[in-house]
Parts: structure tokens; sequence; C-alpha cells
């Protein structure tokens, strides 16, 4: 008696049979030896970055890497735009690639780097043993050349089984994307997944990040003599000592939210009592109800006055937003695992301390876009004299993205 399929069986088996086709042509060996071959050119495209200067603002330096970024999209086939990331310097480079598939990327990372003008020439890009060294080599350099040249084997490999694959080159994230981060927000709901190639210190793909904020706090007292009438003043700079030590304890280990102050000021003339006073704290949480948290319980503890008299306020500013832990990050940190694993490689998902870009791209309480940090180049010394990649990082890096971009492709 022949067997009668029904639609959905059929459908199985006709979806598993296009995965064993698609897996044969993905042999991860194979993959890597592509990857492997493609490292030498990738040096020199992380050489050709890293001896121009682009300091956030340096406008000089920001405009020809821009044009070169431009240029190598454009030859990898991707429409091109560009836009001013006002209020900072230079353009935001977006490069966008249609296939024939349904799924979404957007891969991104930041071309501006820590370092003063002149520093290219003084430090240029050198190798030695297996690390290249150079300013802005790892943070970020190596991540723009990991996503070109991510591209560039993808197009090898005549791949185009992705619905949209946009590449985002933005010029400010050393200073806190003011110019940017609108548009990593808005081309990120417009994707399934994002990538940021920031580079992690060692072969791990980081699933959440800090948040950072601000904490203002300011104190108004009343002038007077130092000397002749102390008595007759409400000395500011009092008060607000007495507010930090009382404000000294709002992190919270337990949910890695800390606040350190960090800036103070207080005081014109050493023989005048002030009449005002303020300081700052650096915030860093990845919890997202910590800022009203930490606000409201500043707010409170700030009621309690050492000196009569005085007015105290205390102010949250928000800055660069967490990518808080969420099931979606983790679920694509898996997938990387099982990747890495097909070329007996382990890669760990970790949490930062730190805040990236990442965090303007991640959308709470939804599982789309999917965000995934750290895709770049292994690399550390980051903003120091002695930054630098490790040359052996590069090949399974490439490797990472383009399977990744392949496998969920045809999910």
């Amino acid at each position: 008696m022949p067997i009668r399929r029904s639609p959905i069986t059929a459908a199985i088996a006709l979806s598993l049979l296009a995965f064993s086709a698609l897996a044969a042509d993905l042999a991860p060996e194979a993959l890597l030896k592509k990857a492997e071959a493609e490292r030498k050119p990738y040096l020199a495209t992380v050489e050709q970055l890293v001896n121009v200067d682009t300091g956030t603002g340096q406008e000089p330096g920001l405009k020809a890497v821009s044009a070169l970024l431009v240029e190598r999209l454009k030859a990898l086939g991707a429409e091109v735009e560009t836009s001013p990331a006002s209020p900072s310097a230079g353009d935001n480079i977006v490069g966008t690639f249609k296939g024939t598939g349904s799924k979404s990327f957007l891969l991104m990372v930041h071309y501006d780097t820590v370092f003063l003008p002149g520093t290219a020439a003084k430090r240029p890009f050198k190798v030695e043993g297996e690390r290249a060294y150079g300013p802005g080599v790892a943070d970020a350099k190596g991540g723009v050349a990991m996503i070109l040249h991510s591209l560039k084997l993808l197009q090898d490999q005549k791949f185009d089984g992705f619905g949209t694959l946009t590449v985002l080159f933005n010029p400010d994230e050393e200073t806190g994307s003011a110019g940017s981060k609108k548009i990593i927000a808005e081309l990120a709901r417009q994707h399934d997944y994002v990538f940021s190639y920031e580079p992690p210190d060692k072969d791990a793909v980081t699933v959440a990040t800090n948040g950072i904020n601000g904490l203002m706090l300011e104190v108004k007292g009343k002038s007077s003599h130092a000397g002749s009438a102390p008595e007759a003043g409400r000395n500011a700079a009092m008060e607000l000592a007495h507010q930090m030590l009382q404000l000294k304890d709002l992190g919270d280990p337990a949910k890695g939210t800390t606040v350190n102050w960090t800036m103070v000021k207080a005081g014109d003339k050493r023989n005048i009592i002030p009449s005002s006073a303020s300081a700052e704290a650096d915030m860093r949480y990845s919890d997202l109800s910590e800022s009203d948290r930490v606000l409201a319980d500043a707010q409170r503890l700030v009621q309690k006055k050492l000196i009569d008299d005085t007015e105290v306020t205390v102010r949250l500013e928000k800055g660069r937003p967490p990518l808080a832990r969420n099931a979606a990050s983790e679920q694509l940190a898996k997938q990387a695992q099982a990747l890495y694993a097909k070329i007996d490689r382990s890669i760990e998902p970790i949490a930062m301390r730190f805040g990236t870009d990442a965090g303007y791209a991640y959308v709470p309480g939804s599982d789309k876009p999917a965000v995934l940090e750290t895709m770049g180049v292994v690399g550390a010394g980051l903003h120091a004299d002695d930054e630098y990649i490790e040359l052996s990082s590069i090949a399974p890096r490439l490797y990472l993205t383009v399977a990744l971009i392949r496998q969920l492709s045809a999910q």
C-alpha cells in the first residue's frame, strides 16, 4: 500500500532537504579556510584605516576615512547614503544590500577613535608576532574591517539568501554618539538582527552591556567673609560634602549598578564662604529600572541636610542606554557557540561593564531586533598606547559573521 504524505509532512521533508543541501554547501572547515585566506587583505584594510587619525571631532581624518568606506561599500555592491552626524563631525554612512530572502541584518560599528591628531604618524600600524598594534586598531577599526571582509566573503560565495543587509559606520561613538544614536535606533527597528563590532578581549560575544547615566548634585548656600563672619554664611561646600557621603552607597552590587562621584566644584576664593557647590557622578547599570530607583533614593536622602537654609537638588541625566539581558540576544549567543563548535573552538557569552551603541539598537520588551555585541576582532589595551588585536582571531571571527548570516537567513 503506498504511503501518502500530508501537505505538512511534505513541507517538513522539503525543508529538511533544503537544510541538508545548505549544510553541505556550508561545510564549516571550508568556510574557515576561506576566512583564513582573507586574513592578509583584512590586515591591509586595517593598516589603511589605522594610519589615518580619526579622533572624534577631527574633521579631516573622518572625512578621508568616510570617503574610503563609501568607496569600499560601493565596490561590494551596496547602495550607499551618507548624512552629517550633527552635532558631531563626520558622516553616518549607510550601505544597503538587497537579497532574495526575508531576514534582515544590520552590521554596525564606529570609525572614530579617542586619539589626538598626529598619533597615527607617531605610532603607525605594525605587526609584531601574533599581534597588530596601532591607534584604534581594535576599537574599532578592526571591527570596520571585520564587516567589510565578511561582506567580501559572502560576495565571493555569491550568497544573497538574506532579505536586506545594512551596514552602518558612525563617527562619534567615543563621545556618546550624539549625532548617530537616532539613526542607530531607527535602523535597528527595521531589522531582525543587529551585530555590533566592538572588540572583545577574549573569544566572546556580548549579550548585555551597561547603560551610562550622570547624576548631578547642586547646593546653593550663602557667601560671607571666611575670616570675619563665617557664621553669616551658609557653606555650600560643607553641605555638598555631607550630601556626597550620604549618597555614596546609591549603587547596587547585586544588580551590577555603580554610582561613583568623580567631579567636584566649589568656591572661587579661599577667603569667601562658597555660596554654591556641585558634584557629578558616573552611573553604570544594566537593569532598566535602576535609573528611576537611583534618582528616587537620591532625592529622598538629600532631604537630610547638615546646614540649615541651604538648597540641595539632585537630577539624573540619561546617557547611553544598556543592552539589557534578554532572551533574543542569549539565543543568538547559543547559535554562535554552536557554529564555533563546528570549527573546534569555543566562544563565551558575556556581559560587559561599559556601554556601547548596542544599547541604542536594543528595544526593551521586544525580541526584534535580536542584538549581539562584540562581534569584532579580539583585542585589548583599548584607548592606550599599546592597543592591539590578536591575529589568530581574525579568521574565526570572519567565519562567525558569515556563518551566522547564512544560518539565520535560512531559518
